[in-house]
This record gives structure tokens, sequence and C-alpha cells, in this order.
């Protein structure tokens, strides 16, 4: 850092990035402990000769100088032999690390730093022509506040959706044979994963990203324009089931042929439709706001992931584990095997996700939850002032969670797969943040997640003893709740080929009962029938379903 403050007494300082190398010579951290010396601005020249020192020298100055013409160690030479205690290299360019070899590291004990074209522009602005500066490197903490903040979200929305998801899905499954209201249609449909599906999307995902690494300042919007549709949808998918709760606004628009109108939604759903859309696009006009656009990010990213996990459900444990290996290896791939292919030696995932520094629109792709910094330090100005988790790292397990919930309710087995695999999600999550400290760069939090959650899953279902039926998906479909058996009223006027028929109607399992053992059968229907008078059998009735609060069909 390098705090820069006016020439008069009692000005208040500002800090800005600067990016040394620690080779060159070594920096305090404390900046009571740093020497506030004159910036001299000396950027209509490159210091590369010595006729670009100006008469008298830099004593007791640190020189601004434009970058370029000449090595860094020619500069930096110049000014040490100048009097300078100190030089910071103006940039145009993405800043990196002055360097040099090992013999100019040994001849030289100034600090040389980088400083970027910009900063120098608001530091002549705010400052004036004469300034003073003090060269600094405070500590950077470890691990900062805000993932904590991360970590609840994640976790939270994995669980809520994966719970959510699993009610749902059964629900459905018990109400097939009700008539669907038109209200409620869409938020009870589903899309089955295939094989055939996770192919194609991870082809897409490889694709996308390629693409957005070589253009990104074009994609980015399309990006952005994608995200405010889909979050749209997901806030609405969240909000209607509290809005069809109250009573008012249950009316419905007058027949009409326009588009979508032609259906008469209520007039309450119609207003949580306008009231979502308005959300995303006041996110879309103030997404640069860093002071509070993050947190409606944020928003509209839970609610679109929640949207997503009640939506996209996976059949079998043979499916989870295929989709979340291959995302494993993808994300492995573009996070550590791809700096080894790129000029700049930084990954596609890490740059794309975070905005490639040379990006000349400076946008930001929205699919991340970010929460800004949190620590004092002033270093949150020059790294990312964001820490971001990407929606992957949330839906990829959480369709594993939501998987597992809807088998613990066909199993009846107390949600223990449900809460066994959210808490290995979160203990994944622990995992990334780790090795985030330890490493100091970017990782791929799939490489943590997906270990945790599959392992621990299999493991629940070997314990259990229900390892081919979890693989399997078995139950699903078959473990419905059978109809009753029941006897039939005897009818004299009925004759007995025609009562027998009408037996087997409502007890199709007694009907593959007799074809395999006509007399068995006829036992266990006499045993049922002797049965009757100790215990009363349910007889299912036909009833009118009652009036469903939505399907009011009055006109405002």
């Amino acid at each position: 850092m390098v705090r820069v403050l006016s020439g008069e007494r009692g000005s208040k300082g500002k800090d800005y990035c600067i990016l040394f190398n620690s080779q060159w010579a070594h920096l305090p951290q404390d900046l009571s402990k740093a020497s506030l010396l004159e910036l001299r601005n000396q950027t209509a020249s490159v210091l590369c000769s010595s006729s670009d020192v100006p008469r008298g020298g830099f004593n007791y100055q640190i020189p601004m100088v434009m970058r370029g013409n000449c090595a860094f160690y020619e500069k930096v030479r110049l000014a040490q032999i100048n009097g300078a205690h100190g030089l910071l290299i103006v940039s145009k360019e993405r800043l990196v690390p002055p360097g040099g070899n090992r013999s100019q590291y040994e001849e030289i004990d100034i600090p040389v730093a980088l400083l970027s074209y910009d900063d120098m522009l608001d530091i002549h602005k705010n400052f004036g022509p004469y300034v003073k500066g003090a060269l600094y490197a405070p500590k950077e903490p470890v691990l900062d506040y805000n993932i904590v903040i991360i970590f609840v979200m994640a976790v939270g929305t994995v669980a809520i959706g994966g719970y959510w998801a699993g009610s749902r899905d059964v629900k459905r499954r018990s109400m097939e044979h009700k008539r669907d209201d038109g209200t409620e249609k869409h938020d009870d449909e589903t899309t089955d994963v295939t094989l055939i599906m996770i192919c194609v999307f991870v082809v897409m995902c490889c694709s996308m990203l390629i693409l957005l690494y070589f253009f990104y300042d074009h994609l980015v919007y399309v990006i952005i324009g994608i995200f405010c549709l889909a979050a749209s949808i997901g806030l609405y998918s969240c909000l209607s089931p509290f809005v069809r709760r109250f009573p008012l606004g249950k009316c419905r628009i007058p027949d009409n042929k326009l588009p979508y109108f032609h259906k008469r939604p209520q007039v309450r759903m119609l207003l949580l439709a306008v009231f979502c859309i308005s959300v995303s696009v006041v996110w879309g006009v103030f997404r640069n706001e860093d002071q509070w656009a993050w947190a409606l990010q944020d928003a509209l990213g839970i609610a679109f992931c929640l949207y997503m996990l009640k939506t996209i459900r996976l059949s079998t444990f043979k499916d989870c584990t295929l989709l979340l290996v291959v995302l494993f290896v993808y994300d492995v791939f573009f996070v550590f095997i791809t700096p080894f292919l790129t000029k700049s030696g930084e990954s596609l995932m890490v740059e794309v996700a975070a905005g490639p520094a040379d990006s000349t629109t400076q946008e930001k792709l929205p699919m991340v939850l970010k929460v800004p910094r949190l620590s004092l330090s002033p270093l949150a100005l020059c790294d990312r002032p964001f820490s971001i988790l990407g929606f992957g790292d949330i839906l990829v397990p959480g369709v594993l969670v939501a998987y597992c919930h809807r088998f613990d309710i066909q199993v009846q087995s107390s949600r223990v797969y449900f809460v066994a695999c959210t808490v290995a999600y979160g203990i994944g999550l622990l995992m990334t943040f780790v090795a985030l400290a330890m490493m100091q760069m970017g990782q791929p939090a799939l490489l943590y997640l997906v270990p945790c959650t599959l392992f621990t899953s299999f493991a629940v279902a070997f314990w259990r003893k229900e390892l081919g039926m979890f693989w399997r998906g078995s139950g699903f479909a078959k473990d419905l709740p059978q109809p009753s058996l029941v006897e039939l009223p005897k009818d004299s006027n009925i004759p007995p080929a025609s009562q027998q028929d009408r037996e087997q109607m409502i007890n199709p399992t007694l009907c593959v009962k007799e074809l395999q053992s006509p007399t068995s059968a006829a036992e266990e229907l006499a045993d049922t029938t002797s049965k009757r008078d100790q215990t009363e059998i349910p007889i299912p009735q036909s009833k009118e379903e009652p009036a469903d609060e939505n399907t009011d069909n009055g006109e405002c």
C-alpha cells in the first residue's frame, strides 16, 4: 500500500494499491514505521537514461515514472544512484510484480512497486501536485469473517432446497390421481435428468467457460440478462406459496386473448410477477453499486438455486454419482490444469469467475454468491473486495441432498440420509475454506464437496443395508400406498362371475394371487372377511374434492 497525503498539515490521507517485489527491498508492516517522503511526479519520462533524471536528482523522494522502454532494473538503478528512497512505476497495463535476477536484487536496496495509471490520476486530482507518501505492506489476514456468512447462506440453501424438493416431489406423486389446478401446475413441474442430459450439460459448461474466457466483454451481458430472467422466475417460485395464503386478490382478470393473460391469472399472482421482475430490473441497473447491490444479488441467487433444486430431479444414486464425478473432474481441470495452458498462468475458472483484469467493461459474472470483506486490513482494496462462491458449488451437491431426502421419505428412515448428506456438505465447505487459507489461491470447491457428500451417502446406505435400493432409486414408483382389501356387499342379483370381476377390479393384487393359487387367494379373502367384525377396514369413497381457494373464477 501507499498512503498518500497532501503537503498541508492535518490533511486526510488515502490508501492506494501497489504491487511490489519483496526481493528488491522489504517494506514495514506498520504504517507508523514507514517513512513519509515526497512523491515526485515524473510520469513525463520513463527513466531509462540519465537524461530523464531531473537536475538535483531525487534526494529523499519517491519518483513516479511511466512503465516501458527498459527493464525494471534500469529504472530503479537510476533512481537509487540519484538519491531516491523508493520508486513507483506507473502502468497502464495489468500490474505485475517488478522482477530481476539475483545479482540485481543484491545491488538494489530501495523498494520498487507498480502503481496503476488510474490511481496516479486520482492522486493528482485529489491531492494536487505536491503530495507525500509512505510505502508499507500490511499483513494480510489468513481468512476473512465473511466466510461465515457465505457458509450459512450455502449450507442453508442446500438444506432448504433439498428438503423442499423432496417434500414437493413426494406430495406430487401422492396427489397424481387428483385434478391439477391450473395455477399450481407450473409449481409442481419437475425435470428428470437423464444420462444424455448430463453429457449435454457438461459439454455446454465447458464450451461456455471457454467462450467467456476469449469473448468475456461480449458474453458477460448475455449472462447478466439470463440471470435477471432466471432470478425473476426463481423469486416468483419461492414467494408464490406465501402469497397464495393471503386472503386478498383471489379474483381473476377478465377474459382476453393476450398471451399468457388468456389463462386469467389471479390478481395477487400477477402483482407478485410484477414485483419479482422489478427486483431483477433494479439489480440489473444498479449491479455495480458495491455497497448494497451484492445483498440483492445474493437474495436473487438463493431464490434461483432453490428453484433449480426444486425443479431438477435425479431418480437414482447412480445418476447422482455420474453427475457429481463428471463435474468434479471439470472443476479440477479448469482450476488446476488450465494455468499450464494459458499465457498468463491464470486458471480459466478463477479468471472468468472474478472477471479478467484486462476487461474493458469491468463487469462481473452474477452467477455467484458474493460477500464483501469484513476485515479492517487495507489490503481489501488491493485484493478482490469480495469473497465468492459459485452457484454450481450449491446446485451440484444440492441435487444429491434432494435425492437423499426423497429416499428418506420413501423408506421412512427419519431423514437420516438427508441430515448426513447436509452435514457432509458443510464439512466439505469448511475444508474448502481451510485449503483457501493454506494455499492462498482460488479453490475448486467441488474437489472437497463431491467426495464428502458421495462417500457419506454411500456409507449411510451401506450401514443401513439399503445400498441396492439407494443405488437404483427403488421405491420411488412402486412404494405408494396400495388400496386396502375390502369386502364387497353381496348382491344376489349379480352373477358369481361378475361379483368376482368386481373384486378383481378393486384389488388387482388378489387377481394375481388367484392366477397363481386360487385356493390360497380364497382363504385370504375368507380370512379378511372373518376379521371384519373385529377391525373396521376403511373403504375408499368417492368424495367431492374441496374447492381450492386458488380456483376462484370470479372476475375483478
